[in-house]
């Protein structure tokens, strides 16, 4: 197995990411494992990928042309495409300088086969090599109950700005900063 790391060039790979997404909602996976694997929150669509990419391109971790792992990448420009999310942009305008250049890493997931590979990791250097040029920080929200996303990044380096409670939902607005 040969992992490599790259941005999204095609719309097989947006469908190829779609499909690790819905395997991975919490309507699909056991209880047990939402606790134990971590769970995704946010369900997309290819028109919503496909603009996100075009003006900040998604990472993919690839075996073959597999998509086993993704990072979505997501401008502040967003804020208000996807429902969910409006309430962490809230939260970011209210507790971030507004002079700071910053994206949003929008969701992360690995493939169940593999997982516990560092493909975590090299998903989030990739994006850093990247980014770090032209943004001070990278953001993202981690649900409070989701303790193995909280651990993982962590582990890189981010640290929480702030938690705060939206639609009953405890949540950490955690950032890496690049500086």
């Amino acid at each position: 197995m040969s992992i490599t790391y790259t941005t999204v060039t095609s719309e097989e790979e947006l469908q190829q990411i779609l499909t690790l997404q819905q395997n991975n909602l919490p309507i699909s996976i056991s209880k047990s494992e939402k606790e134990i694997e971590g769970f995704l929150t946010v369900q997309h669509d290819l028109e919503i990928l496909k603009k996100m990419n075009t003006l900040q391109p998604h990472v993919i971790a690839k075996d073959g042309n597999k998509v086993v792992g993704y990072a979505l990448c997501m401008l502040k420009d967003f804020k208000e495409d996807i429902e969910i999310l409006k309430p962490m942009f809230t939260q970011i305008e209210a507790h971030l300088d507004a002079h700071i250049s910053y994206f949003v890493m929008g969701q992360i997931c690995i493939d169940k086969a593999y997982r516990k590979q560092g493909i975590f990791r090299g998903l989030y250097q990739t994006i850093k090599k990247e980014s770090q040029q032209n943004y001070s920080l990278l953001i993202t929200e981690v649900a409070s109950n989701n303790l193995r996303s909280l651990q993982a990044h962590y582990a890189i380096g981010f640290k929480t700005l702030i938690t705060h409670k939206s639609d009953g939902v405890e949540w950490h607005l955690i950032h890496w900063n690049w500086e």
